[in-house]
């Protein structure tokens, strides 16, 4: 194990202080100089993360790092403890020559590279060499016993794990990446529900049927019709309990597929994905029943006599078993996992993702050896507004406030707030098979959102709807013509070419961006068979005993393709029956 030379220094200074307590004489030791490895003071440092540059100032002694700080920091609040542990080990390690943390890949490069530039400037000599590392063995550790047991701390899990703890149980939730929030931090447009107190305030008439008909259809018609169901009739009652923990939900917008406003997100059209993780992350932690552990990776689950018994976890110090009266599955699909990818639909080879490192499709392995019944696994989605090779997806919501998707000929070519599957195949069959999203100043002023998508350099601004023909290096009197022709149909409040049914705004006020999107994988729709209160189905059609999944993890809920703002709904309201459901299975136990 490496030491630093602060710690060299002191136990020569101990040896010498222990040897002038001898009572024989001795000769004179001399103690050696250390060489100071830093010019005591304070660095600024800079490195490219995952949302943009990371700013770090970095103070030394002469001897070792006393300090970082963190002065810009351009990724969500997710990142923050990956930040937080990448920072406590430069200063252990007293190196920027750390190792990454898994997962958060882009977020580790852009801070080790500023902690890293900053020490550039502060050693005397030049960076140190680095001496290699060794494997170590894992070890077994001691097991583990609780009530309900929860794999995965995305949406659904988080959720879970607060309605199991209300209703009386001990819970552990276990997180195979380094922090809690999955997919659900990238969750930008909205939470789909009808008939809440906050559409009743802004005048919208919804109900629960009309969800249900939309779900059904934008899914065609391949839902499970009683999951859908449940997901319509719960949804109000999912934004007040959301409410009632501090979830801003105020602002209403219209996310492809929908028939009116429904999606419920932060004001301004914040983004709301990490707003509810953060909510319900705190409403977990102020549960003293409640304890969540990252960096623990579930590798199998326990039976005994077909019912479900725990699982067994694996950590970087050893592995141990978790025993539970119930487990519940929220470890979220598989949308970053090429190979099961591409053995059901073969036609997504070598597509871009939208999803987080950690979606890997884990729980079609664990569930294997039950004899789960896996449903819709066929059914893939594209996101259409993705930016290509960068892999950064740009929300629907900004179509849904009044952006156009225009072709290399400077065209319309679609409805731009149909459903997802359709604008996909739609931008696939353009030139390039990428299209550019055109908004103005009035779009980016109505949804805050937009803003993240311009700090990190994704946006292109031009002054006028000449320059940003030539930007796009299309014909400017085209452009010209179809920007006059879509503000001529707002106006009307009717378009003939594509039957967009909501236009909420022309787009007529400067300065114009662009932004060039594609399709890429966004949502797995498939995954495991359960029933409205959560509990897994075999392939004989049978309950699992002790087992629930709920999120991602699930199939049956979208049928063929999902619409957007359902996700977040189908989480957190499944994610509440599966805590329930196991509280009741474990209490009746």
């Amino acid at each position: 194990m490496k030491r630093s030379l602060l710690a060299v220094l002191l136990m020569i200074m101990m040896v010498v202080s222990l040897a002038g307590c001898s009572s024989t004489e001795a000769p004179a030791t001399e103690v050696p100089e250390v060489e100071a490895l830093y010019t005591a003071g304070t660095y600024d440092g800079e490195g490219e993360g995952h949302g943009g540059t990371f700013k770090v100032s970095v103070t030394v002694d002469e001897l070792a790092i006393t300090a970082i700080d963190v002065v810009e920091n351009p990724e969500s609040e997710f990142a923050q403890d990956a930040v937080n542990s990448l920072v406590e080990a430069a200063i252990a390690q007293n190196s920027g020559t750390i190792d990454a943390v898994s997962g958060a890949s882009e977020t580790s490069a852009g801070v080790i590279g500023a902690i890293s530039n900053a020490l550039a400037k502060a050693y005397v000599n030049g960076a140190p060499a680095t001496e290699a590392t060794t494997e170590t063995e894992t070890a077994a550790l001691e097991d583990v016993t609780t009530d309900v047991v929860i794999v995965g701390a995305g949406g659904a899990g988080l959720s879970a794990a607060i309605s199991a703890a209300d209703a009386g149980m001990n819970v552990l939730v276990l997180e195979k990446m380094p922090m809690v929030g999955g997919n659900t931090n990238y969750a930008t447009g909205g939470l789909n529900a009808a008939v809440t107190a906050q559409q009743a305030e802004k005048g919208i008439e919804d109900s629960v049927e009309l969800f249900v008909a939309d779900t059904m259809k934008g899914g065609k018609e391949l839902n499970n019709p009683a999951l859908v169901q449940v997901l319509a009739e719960n949804s109000a009652d999912t934004v007040a309990w959301l409410t009632e923990m501090g979830a801003d939900l105020t602002d209403i917008g219209r996310l492809g597929g929908a028939s009116l406003n429904r999606a419920h997100r932060p004001t301004g059209g914040a983004p709301v994905g990490n707003h509810l993780v953060q909510t319900l992350k705190a409403a977990a932690e102020s549960r003293e029943s409640v304890s969540i552990a990252t960096n623990n990776k579930v590798v199998a689950i326990l039976t005994e006599d077909g019912a479900v018994t725990g699982v067994t976890v694996e950590t970087a110090e050893g592995t141990y078993n978790v025993y539970a009266k119930a487990v519940i599955l929220a470890s979220g699909g598989f949308g970053n996992n090429q190979e099961i990818i591409v053995q059901y639909q073969p036609s997504l080879e070598g597509f871009g993702t939208t999803n987080q490192p950690g979606a890997t499709g884990d729980a079609v392995v664990l569930v294997a050896p039950l004899n789960v019944s896996m449903i819709d696994m066929e059914y893939i989605q594209t996101h259409p507004t993705v930016v290509p090779e960068k892999n950064k997806m740009i929300t629907e919501a900004v179509r849904g406030n009044g952006a156009i998707l225009v072709n290399r000929n400077g065209e319309r070519f679609i409805n731009e707030i149909t459903t997802r599957d359709v604008v996909s195949a739609a931008e696939l069959e353009q030139e390039g098979k990428t299209s550019f999203l055109v908004f103005d100043q009035g779009v980016r002023e109505s949804l805050s959102a937009i803003e993240k998508y311009i700090n990190a350099g994704l946006v292109t601004e031009a002054a006028t709807v000449e320059d940003l023909a030539a930007a796009l290096g299309v014909d400017t009197a085209t452009l010209a013509t179809t920007i006059e022709t879509y503000n001529g149909y707002v106006a009307d409040g009717v378009d003939p070419d594509f039957d967009r049914p909501d236009m909420p705004r022309d787009l007529a006020t400067a300065p114009y961006y662009y932004v060039e999107v594609g399709p890429a994988v966004h949502h797995t729709m498939g995954g495991i068979e359960i029933n409205t209160t959560t509990e897994v189905i075999n392939q004989d059609g049978n309950v699992i005993a002790g087992l629930f999944a709920a999120g991602e993890v699930t199939g049956g809920v979208h049928g063929a393709n999902r619409l957007g703002g359902n996700a977040l709904s189908d989480i957190t309201t499944f994610g509440r029956i599966a805590g329930e459901s196991a509280a009741a299975f474990a209490t009746a136990k």
